[in-house]
């Protein structure tokens, strides 16, 4: 199962993209799959062809993961 996810970088601009697994505590790196802008370009700084990137954890402030449309179906508790 893919994950999106949005990764907010020390001193750069948030990212958006697909990782296949979420990382553990012993993980060192992440790969990002189709990696673009907030607004979904590409990002200036990759060559247009790249569709993957491997970034290093300790560059990462956090990690946001968005609901997949499974998680949306879900409803929470109401109360009336």
């Amino acid at each position: 199962m893919a994950y999106s996810v949005i990764l907010h970088i020390s001193g750069d601009v948030p990212i958006f993209g697909e990782i296949e697994e979420l990382p553990d505590a012993s993980s060192t790196v992440i790969t990002v799959s189709n990696p673009r802008s907030r607004e979904g370009k590409d990002l200036h700084y990759l060559q247009a062809e790249v569709s993957q990137v491997i970034w290093p954890i300790a560059k990462l402030n956090f990690i946001e993961v968005m609901p997949s449309e499974d998680d949306e179906q879900i409803i929470g508790f109401v109360r009336e």
